[in-house]
């Protein structure tokens, strides 16, 4: 299975994620913030399979960790998350250096799907609750 660094500041979200992506067999190694990632990753120069990262975080933001990890180490794959539009915006202009964003709130199943397609290069839309609710 992969090799998986996380970056995200909320403990019950990071946990969550973890534990998922854990359960599916993947080698995860979290880290509260990108200032922290950004030491992770080149303390373990660069090799994992995929960063996943939230965007909206102290010390350095998900953005900040995908320009430093692209600009180092630019065969890693890297898929961010948001539950901020903005934020969201703001990735697209990144579309050459990230694979994807995935929108928060995400249930198990959307998280498994997305981790495994951008191990594997196939881009899948991922539809958040509240799309599910207006049946869009």
């Amino acid at each position: 299975m992969a090799r998986i660094l996380v970056a995200e500041d909320d403990p019950s979200v990071r946990a969550f994620v973890v534990s998922a992506l854990t359960m599916k067999g993947h080698e995860i190694v979290a880290e509260e913030d990108g200032g922290l990632a950004a030491e992770t990753l080149d303390a373990e120069e660069g090799r994992f399979d995929l960063l996943l990262s939230d965007i909206k975080m102290p010390i350095m933001d998900g953005i900040g960790l995908a320009l430093h990890a692209g600009a180092r180490y630019p065969d890693l794959t890297i898929v961010l998350m948001t539950g901020f539009a903005d934020q969201r915006e703001r990735a697209h202009g990144l579309d050459a250096l990230i694979y994807d964003v995935i929108p928060k709130p995400f249930t198990l199943a959307d998280l498994v799907a997305k981790v495994d397609d951008a191990l594997h290069g196939r881009p899948v839309e991922v539809v958040s609750l509240g799309q599910q609710a207006r049946g869009q």
